[in-house]
């Protein structure tokens, strides 16, 4: 397990992984397990990520979320233009850091916590992270990686029979998520804290099988000027316009697979059913 590996490594198992997987996008995303050669370019995405906006080192990201490693699965958006990674994400089953550390931060114990939420029976997924590279944020490009990621998410829950997602997202998280239309609410009625370095962080739960249609009912409202939406638009004017128009283009891509789902393929998820099936 490394969170720091380095380039030359990367190139090469970026390579090999764009050679097996061919498209024809820019982009290519995979649900990688936590044994794959893939998952040490992750860790190193999220540690990249992580140490610029929360100044967390490689030994406190292997503190954090080492213990997590084994129920982990990663997506891993790939870039064919440059032949490295452009961002990830993790899943831990069963909760994992979100339930674990929650109860401390909201004051309430975890059976509460469960109880509220209904999250007696059916597989739960915490949403851990999210990271994309600073050279994709802004422009096309960043909307295409968070919406691979995020297209990636609900293609992988849906398969895996995801009933439950908690979280923790920092302000800026929740912003781009929310306005993306995922019904996402607070834990207990919960407030923003203090957290691994974000003074503004969220507990949330989401019941996984509404997200879909939460997100492309959230497009139309987008496009349809004067309708209210999820979410917040701080632009005023054309640009609040523009951003409007893009925003339900967004919604709609995720919610739909369109133009993202010739980019995804779910190689973890496939292991497993094999396994299974044996």
């Amino acid at each position: 397990m490394s969170y720091t590996l380095p380039t030359e490594q990367i190139r090469a198992r970026v390579a090999g992984a764009l050679a097996a997987h061919p498209s024809t996008g820019r982009f290519a995303a995979l649900a990688i397990a936590t044994d794959d050669p893939l998952a040490d370019v992750a860790r190193t995405v999220e540690h990249q990520v992580f140490e610029e906006s929360f100044a967390l080192d490689a030994a406190e990201m292997a503190t954090e979320y080492g213990p997590y490693d084994s129920g982990s699965l990663f997506f891993l958006v790939l870039d064919r233009e440059t032949g490295l990674p452009a961002g990830a994400a993790r899943v831990v089953e069963g909760g994992g850091k979100t339930l674990d550390d929650a109860p401390d931060y909201l004051g309430e114990d975890l059976s509460t916590i469960v109880a509220e939420h209904g999250m007696y029976l059916g597989r739960i997924w915490d949403f851990a992270t999210l990271a994309v590279l600073p050279e994709y944020r802004g422009g096309k490009s960043s909307l295409m990686v968070s919406s691979l990621l995020y297209r990636t998410f609900l293609k992988a829950g849906r398969r895996a029979g995801v009933r439950h997602v908690v979280t923790m997202l920092d302000h800026r998280a929740y912003r781009s998520i929310t306005l993306l239309g995922a019904p996402f609410q607070a834990l207990v009625g919960s407030k923003p804290f203090d957290y691994l370095g974000s003074p503004s962080t969220r507990a949330l739960y989401l019941d996984f099988p509404t997200v879909e249609a939460a997100i492309a009912e959230q497009s139309g409202r987008l496009r349809h000027v004067g309708s209210p939406f999820a979410g917040e638009i701080r632009a005023r004017g054309l640009r609040r316009l523009l951003i409007r128009r893009i925003a339900s283009r967004v919604s709609a891509q995720v919610a739909t697979g369109e133009g993202l789902d010739t980019q995804i393929t779910l190689p973890a998820l496939e292991r497993r059913r094999l396994l299974q099936g044996r």
